[in-house]
């Protein structure tokens, strides 16, 4: 069923008992931000707006301070007494802790052919015509990749980011740092064509920031988890607070622009509702080709998760071959149930309707239902009625829900069948028979019935007007306006 990351950000929300961390240089300190909490969806827009004038490039001592990291690489690096001991290599963050701002924890200096690690307590500035350390002697060691930390221009320059203010998919063209709260931090990320332009002139030019289209890296969501000597792919924070913020159309949005790696790190952050969600306002060839990538046996289990319909439809869109494959590796009870409604045609009512709808016996009451609802997961949330059968099965009555707020505990569902007939379409029915129905009797929704009256589906006005329209791609404003 349908359901469906500005520019230049913002100051940081950090805790004022938070101490500093490592690194010399003074800093700007940004003020403490206001405690997050939870939000009504009509005041989400403002709520975002705030926060980006809370992020750190809204500072404009940050901004003035800002380093670009592609300007320094090769740069020299030297000590205290003003002598070269080497030239930049890299520079290491630490990017598995829950700073919004990745903390520079030291830097891989090119020592004639050795790679040497310079701690951060041992940086006095970063500048944008080489690096000064602190003291005029220095104990050099070999550098080795630790857990928890990215080498920022090996690992993160030029790889898939998500900004989640924006909602959009954006690559580094470079990467900005900047003296905050007593450290170097990574506070920014570019996407301009400028600064790709400025990387490729002339090696004069690379010193110099051009931040026509900074992101602030409190905007950002990389992904994938940080092995030790790995490439990150990028890690999600570990609350995710950025992805909760999004529509399921906004991250179905992310995945299609994602590449592979990139976007089973997304599926894999996301809970299985929210994956169910995203999947189904996917693009239908984005999601084939997203489910021929992956695992069949996690192909099966995305497919699991989403509702009946929605599931069948992606399923057509794969060759037998594949859909054999999948289904092979999912669970029995589901596997044959969507292999029944992949039996129908597309355009019949058998074959859009969801098998994720609610039953109940006219004997039952109001409270056995309520109490037998508040424990079902299976359902979509949008059903908005109850299919009321007999002692035989068959269909007597379609319940609205509403009914079961409005009637005390202890009335028995009998009393509640209206003396119409209840609105069904039958199984064979055509796509336009179903919306003339749905339409006639002003529900928004209707029962599925087989030749013996036995309830067994039922179609969304939603479900409808994707059958009407197959071809039901989702235009990207936000591309079309990049």
């Amino acid at each position: 069923m349908a359901r469906r990351l500005a520019r230049l950000p913002l100051l940081p929300t950090r805790n004022a008992t938070e101490p500093p961390e490592g690194g010399g240089a003074g800093a700007p300190v940004a003020p403490t931000g206001a405690p997050r909490t939870a939000l009504h969806p009509t005041a989400r827009g403002a709520a975002r707006r705030r926060q980006r004038s809370q992020r750190l490039l809204a500072n404009r001592a940050v901004r003035d301070a800002i380093v670009s990291l592609a300007g320094i690489i090769g740069g020299p690096v030297r000590n205290q007494a003003g002598a070269e001991i080497g030239r930049l290599g890299d520079v290491v963050c630490r990017w598995s802790g829950e700073e919004t701002y990745p903390p520079v924890t030291g830097l891989v200096v090119k020592v004639g052919r050795r790679l040497a690690f310079v701690g951060a307590a041992a940086i006095d500035t970063i500048q944008h015509n080489g690096i000064v350390l602190a003291s005029a002697r220095l104990d050099l060691v070999d550098f080795a990749p630790r857990p928890g930390e990215v080498t920022l221009f090996d690992q993160v320059l030029d790889h898939q980011l998500v900004d989640v203010d924006g909602v959009q998919v954006i690559r580094a063209a470079d990467l900005y740092l900047a003296p905050v709260y007593g450290r170097y931090s990574l506070v920014g990320v570019d996407i301009s064509t400028a600064t790709l332009l400025r990387r490729l002139g002339p090696a004069r030019w690379r010193h110099h920031p051009t931040p026509e289209r900074v992101i602030d890296w409190g905007a950002i969501q990389p992904f994938g988890d940080t092995a030790q000597g790995a490439a990150p792919e990028v890690r999600l924070r570990t609350t995710n607070e950025g992805l909760e913020r999004l529509r399921p159309g906004e991250l179905a949005d992310l995945l299609e622009d994602l590449m592979r790696p990139e976007r089973q790190k997304l599926l894999d952050s996301l809970t299985p509702e929210e994956a169910a969600d995203a999947l189904e306002e996917m693009d239908p060839e984005e999601l084939a080709s997203l489910l021929r990538e992956a695992e069949p046996s996690r192909a099966a289990e995305l497919l699991g998760d989403m509702e009946p319909d929605e599931a069948v439809d992606a399923l057509r869109d794969l060759s037998s071959d594949e859909r054999e494959e999948i289904l092979s590796v999912m669970g029995p009870a589901k596997a044959t149930g969507l292999l029944r409604l992949l039996g129908y045609s597309e355009h019949e009512a058998g074959g859009f309707m969801t098998t994720a709808f609610l039953v109940a016996h006219v004997d039952e009451t109001v409270a056995g239902l309520a109490s037998r609802l508040a424990h079902h997961d299976d359902c979509p949330d949008e059903l908005d009625a109850v299919a009321l059968v007999d002692a035989d099965g068959r269909m007597v009555w379609d319940l609205p829900l509403l009914q079961l707020l409005i009637n005390p505990g202890g009335t028995v569902l009998a009393d509640l069948v209206g003396e119409a007939e209840p609105v069904t379409v039958g199984i064979h029915a055509a796509v336009d028979e179903v919306a003339e129905r749905l339409i006639e009797a002003r529900r928004m929704s209707v029962v599925v019935v087989d030749d013996e009256d036995l309830p067994v589906g039922r179609i969304l006005a939603d479900d409808v007007i994707d059958a009407l329209m197959p071809e039901r791609g989702r235009i990207h404003f936000p591309r079309l306006l990049q």
